[in-house]
């Protein structure tokens, strides 16, 4: 028993570590030995403890949810939207015209659980309910291993929490080919802890970050940061995000950093909390009869809304592909009317059973294309998505390739090669400015330019006779266009529209190789031993060379006067270094941070492997501090970051 009991708290201890600290302790296949060897031990035994972290599979699925008590009553919050309104509230707490210390918090966007401890042991979990009644929910609950199963604390503890789903794990999740799409993070996580069956629920990967004391034996607490302090000591997951204010400012400062960092978050955020910090004053304001008058919940504008499909618009890109992109009934999304949304591919249509006429989820974030994420209401006369039979730019046949549909005569149709043009000048490219979509359909149209290398050809002739084009316009355009031909190869290789080479991949080429003539002989053995390139793309770069048309194409370019400036190898705090950055950073943009690495000789990889040699992580950081943590590469916060910066 003994051995039992040692084997039973050093996982429990370990999954601690893993699920709330980030800070695993052991590889995965360490944990799965300790585990395999508990569980050989239990069936031996025929005892399982009753914190056993084999408990944690799942129970049998239940016929039907409970009904129970909550032993304090799980109040709602008051909201407000606008800055005056919070600070009217705030200045209601004032205290001989001197403002109290309050909390600042996120406001999660899940579902409110109530866990309940006695003699140490999780005994009941619960849904919120109305706030006096909820259903219980103990066996989904505790396939959650951000939950302790027990806690030093012997007395009765009922403790409020947020159900919440990664995005990260919805996002795994949804890519199962098997499985029905989740329409989002919140009706994910509801709907797996209100799931009759716990297995269903354990392979959602919850977490329940925890927030309150609801009620508490034997103990009482000063302020809500001791409370925070003791959850902590607890073993219970709490955010990161918990600010001390003491005055307006400060707050407000708060929120406009949560607001500034919640697209890169992991999970759902609707707003932010704000408390008076001190329980006498707490127990001095009282309660409504719905909200305490010591919280107030500030809202952002929502990220999603709901809203119809009412057509379907194929659009051809550059390289022939046509993108579905789904016309709505406007709606406004924090602040901004969408019409369009991105339907991504044909599989992702017919798997989230997107049809004209479906009322559908529609997300926004981080100044990205809206993408519907799921269908909320499918009406009996929605219409099924199809594929057109010819291209609607051209009339050429459409040929379906895996998920996509694609123009067959890509070379000839306007729209395509116009993308190709627009792609090839834009900034992270040639970057020739005064050269927008309309210009370019303007000068294709007018038979100006057929291939990227008429561009240099264009005179002030060839300009002056199309229509809103003026002296000054002409020659802007013209130096542009004489500027761009002294460029960098990495732009160059991203300009030129290798199918499947972006930015990164480029500026691999151009690093590994570091001429036009080296990278063209590039050979597939070479390409494969570039980080982050796949036998997918060194075939792409090879086929691309190999095409006499393209390879016409380039010859052409450099005809015309194209050059390549010579970068010389920099060195610096960074030099030799690959480093990822996650969450955000308080002095630093990412676009600066990233700069600021390559001037001292780092490269910047986007996604954390075994070949990254340091993580700068800030605030908020998420899977990409977890997963480096696990592969023991070097973390450092920002303070470090600017040390070795010198600035």
């Amino acid at each position: 028993m003994d051995e039992m009991t040692s084997l039973k708290d050093r996982l429990n201890e370990l999954a601690y570590r893993y699920y709330v600290l980030d800070d695993p302790a052991v590889s995965d296949a360490e944990y799965d030995a300790l585990y395999d060897k508990l569980v050989a031990l239990e069936k031996s035994t025929g005892v399982v403890l009753p914190d056993s972290p084999t408990r944690r599979v799942g129970g049998k699925p239940l016929s039907k949810f409970e009904q129970v008590r909550h032993l304090g009553r799980l109040y709602s919050l008051d909201k407000c939207k606008t800055r005056e309104e919070l600070g009217a509230w705030m200045d209601k707490l004032r205290v001989a015209g001197k403002m109290p210390r309050v909390s600042v918090e996120y406001k999660f966007d899940g579902l409110t659980i109530n866990l309940t401890y006695r003699g140490g042991e999780l005994v009941q979990a619960a849904t919120r309910g109305d706030g006096v009644t909820g259903e219980v929910v103990t066996e989904q609950v505790k396939t959650i291993r951000s939950v302790p199963l027990s806690i030093p604390y012997k007395g009765v503890l009922e403790v409020q929490g947020e159900g919440i789903m990664r995005l990260s794990a919805l996002a795994e999740y949804n890519s199962d080919p098997t499985v029905t799409p989740l329409k989002n993070a919140r009706n994910a996580a509801a709907g797996a802890i209100r799931n009759l069956d716990p297995a269903e629920t354990a392979k959602r990967r919850l977490e329940v970050v925890c927030y309150n004391v609801n009620y508490i034996e034997g103990m009482r607490f000063e302020s809500g940061s001791e409370m925070m302090a003791f959850l902590k000591e607890q073993k219970f997951k709490v955010s990161d995000m918990y600010v001390l204010a003491d005055d307006q400012k400060t707050v407000f400062d708060t929120l406009d950093k949560i607001e500034s960092v919640r697209p890169s978050l992991d999970f759902l955020i609707d707003g932010a909390v704000v408390k008076a910090d001190d329980f006498s004053m707490r127990e001095e304001l009282g309660y409504t009869e719905k909200f305490p008058r010591w919280a107030m919940a500030f809202k952002f504008a929502a990220e999603e809304m709901t809203t119809v499909v009412r057509d379907v618009i194929w659009q051809v890109s550059r390289t022939g592909k046509l993108n579905p992109l789904a016309v709505l009934d406007p709606v406004d999304i924090g602040g901004v009317t969408v019409s369009r949304a991105t339907l991504n591919n044909i599989s992702e249509i017919r798997r989230k059973d997107i049809r004209i006429g479906s009322r559908v989820f529609v997300r926004r974030s981080n100044d990205v294309i809206p993408e519907i994420t799921g269908v909320a209401e499918q009406p009996e006369d929605a219409v099924e998505i199809e594929v057109p039979a010819v291209c609607p730019a051209c009339g050429s046949p459409v040929e379906v390739r895996g998920v996509f549909a694609y123009c067959t005569d890509s070379e000839a149709c306007e729209p395509a090669l116009v993308s190709r043009f627009a792609h090839f000048v834009c900034r992270d490219a040639m970057d020739i400015e005064g050269l927008s979509d309309k210009t370019l359909e303007l000068l294709y149209s007018e038979g100006k330019i057929r291939d990227f290398a008429d561009l240099y050809s264009l005179s002030a002739d060839d300009l002056t006779d199309l229509e809103g084009f003026k002296d000054k316009k002409i020659a802007n355009i013209l130096a542009a266009i004489a500027a761009s031909k002294h460029t960098e190869l990495k732009r160059f290789l991203f300009a030129i529209g290798i199918p499947g080479i972006g930015k990164k991949a480029a500026a691999q080429l151009a690093d590994a190789f570091g001429t036009l003539e080296a990278a063209r002989a590039a050979k597939e053995e070479e390409l494969l031993a570039l980080d982050d390139f796949g036998d997918v793309m060194a075939k792409n770069v090879i086929a691309f060379w190999n095409d006499p048309l393209r390879a016409a194409e380039v010859d052409r370019l450099i005809a015309a006067g194209i050059t390549f400036e010579q970068k010389e190898r920099t060195e610096g705090a960074f030099s030799g270094k690959k480093v990822v950055l996650t969450g955000s950073l308080a002095r630093f943009t990412r676009s600066e941070a990233k700069k600021l690495i390559e001037e001292r000789g780092g490269e910047v990889a986007d996604g954390v492997s075994a070949k990254v040699n340091l993580v700068i992580a800030g605030e908020a950081a998420g899977s990409k501090l977890e997963k480096a943590k696990k592969l023991g590469i070097e973390i450092i916060d920002e303070q470090k970051f600017v040390e070795m910066l010198g600035v």
